[in-house]
């Protein structure tokens, strides 16, 4: 299996696509993971790009995991930009998409609701699934406030972020919890089950 990844420092910070890569290898998944991320960047950026463009028609993938800006976020524009990339996609490919919802800065908890609206409507409008990542981590922040999810800037994530980003994009593709022998990590999966689960009841 193929997945590609395409965002900002919310994708590329502690080498997330690794991070999932490994766990998937835990479960038994052989995955090659590739990245295209650019700091500051949302998805506006990399629908324009050759290297985009070229990736996706032409590197075999199963899955592109598309993620917009957190600082600045903008439903109108992700959904246009994330509708050109997945053009391009159905366009001669069978690539699945997946909008990967991120987390507010740490000070701007207010805005995640419209954060998550706006990926919902994008994904009801292009019919694509959403990875509701903003969700399961501020369920987990409430649940283990001692548990750091953030990094020293309050903004990227923390090792552990990083983390509850992969295990969520895991269970968004295959439809269930990965296995692990980490207490804590089981915890948190529990809580990104519940989290994707209402989600789609909602």
């Amino acid at each position: 299996m193929k997945v590609l990844f395409i965002g900002n420092s919310h994708t590329f910070f502690n080498d997330m696509p690794y991070l999932f890569k490994q766990i998937c290898l835990e479960n038994n998944i052989n995955v090659d993971v590739t990245m295209l991320a650019r700091g500051y960047k949302g998805l506006d950026y990399h629908c324009r790009e050759p290297e985009t463009r070229f990736n996706i028609l032409y590197g075999n993938y199963d899955y592109i995991i598309l993620q917009h800006l957190q600082s600045g976020f903008d439903k109108d524009v992700l959904f246009k930009s994330a509708e050109i990339i997945k053009k391009i996609a159905d366009s001669r490919t069978n690539s699945k998409i997946l909008l990967y919802m991120t987390w507010t800065l740490k000070s701007e908890r207010d805005k995640q609701l419209d954060m998550t609206n706006g990926y919902i409507e994008a994904g009801h409008k292009l019919n694509v699934p959403i990875i509701p990542v903003g969700v399961a981590w501020w369920r987990y922040f409430d649940m283990y406030p001692n548990n750091n999810l953030y990094f020293k800037d309050d903004k990227h994530a923390s090792p552990l972020g990083s983390t509850l980003v992969a295990y969520t994009i895991f269970y968004s593709i295959f439809g269930y919890p990965a296995k692990t022998q980490n207490k804590d990590y089981a915890a948190m999966n529990d809580i990104i089950s519940e989290c994707i689960k209402n989600y789609k009841k909602d």
